[in-house]
């Protein structure tokens, strides 16, 4: 299934759009985007360590498109669908609620992939990009929602 990709200016609609809904709507699309980029959880086997293949825990900052950011910790999953497309599954967490996400990914270099995520529970979708170093990632997410930015380790 695909789901379209925010065009260049719907950030900024979607921003203004937003600060006219009911605070629980807001709510609910700021966690889809946190839940988004949350990727990890274990202990890897010697073949995945140099990988994305496993589990990767972590925290990082969600930034939503009003303004606000919070705290959150991540649990993500890699499994790999082929020789270079991974399949996540990742649940994140922040002091105001807890969100799952999905996301495919392409290896596009060594050690870095991106690709895309989707929150069926909020029907949010942006783009996901990870860079491994040793056995740690970055992890960024970008939507018309906000943004998130991760740090996970194995």
């Amino acid at each position: 299934m695909s789901h379209p990709q925010a065009r260049p200016g719907t950030t900024v609609l979607l921003a203004k759009t937003l600060q006219h809904l009911p605070q629980t709507v807001q709510h609910a699309i700021r966690l889809s985007v946190l839940a988004i980029g949350l990727l990890s959880g274990g202990a890897p086997s010697l073949a995945q360590a140099a990988g994305l293949e496993g589990s990767w825990s972590g925290g990082g900052t969600v930034r939503f498109a009003s303004g606000g950011e919070e705290h959150a910790r991540c649990r993500a999953h890699y499994s790999r669908r082929s020789n270079a497309v991974y399949v996540l599954r990742a649940t994140c967490a922040t002091a105001s609620g807890k969100a799952a996400q999905s996301a495919t990914l392409q290896k596009v270099g060594d050690n870095r992939y991106s690709g895309t995520f989707y929150n069926s529970e909020y029907d949010i979708s942006g783009r996901i990009y990870v860079i491994i170093r040793g056995s740690s990632q970055s992890v960024r997410l970008t939507s018309s929602s906000g943004s998130a930015s991760f740090r996970l380790s194995r």
